[in-house]
């Protein structure tokens, strides 16, 4: 394959992948944003302070104090004041958001094995080498 070959296989996976990204980011039962969904998953294996999940999600702390607010109005996340640590406020995740993000999750797999039934058995094959070698460009 070419330089320019390459650089043109480049750009259609990126897109590609892009446009897989954006379609799955909308199969989602609740009314809960993209941005919004993204810290309630951060937020299902342990609670984080507001300042842990603006670093993880690579936004300000004002920004992501906003992103809280609009969980906690919907009932998705809390806050809890830090015993030892006045100024530090621990995020946790309710029932009502870890449900939303199951639901969430079963909706996109739904969506995504619907579009892999359609393939053949050496399409499927052929999608778990490139997915494989997808895994191992994104770890690098």
């Amino acid at each position: 394959m070419t330089p320019d070959e390459r650089r043109a296989m480049s750009d259609e996976l990126r897109m590609t992948c892009m446009k897989i990204s954006r379609r799955t980011r909308f199969e989602n039962v609740e009314s809960v944003a993209p941005h919004q969904f993204s810290v309630l998953c951060k937020l299902m294996d342990a609670p984080l302070p507001i300042g842990g999940l603006a670093e993880a999600e690579c936004v300000s702390r004002p920004s992501m104090t906003r992103t809280v607010d609009g969980l906690v109005e919907g009932g998705y996340v809390v806050r809890v004041a830090d015993g030892g640590d006045k100024r530090r406020t621990w995020v946790y995740i309710t029932d009502a958001g870890r449900e939303s993000v199951l639901q969430t999750k079963r909706s996109r797999d739904v969506w995504m094995n619907e579009r892999i039934a359609q393939l053949s058995d050496d399409e499927c094959e052929l999608l778990a080498q490139a997915t494989a070698i997808l895994a191992r460009v994104v770890a690098r």
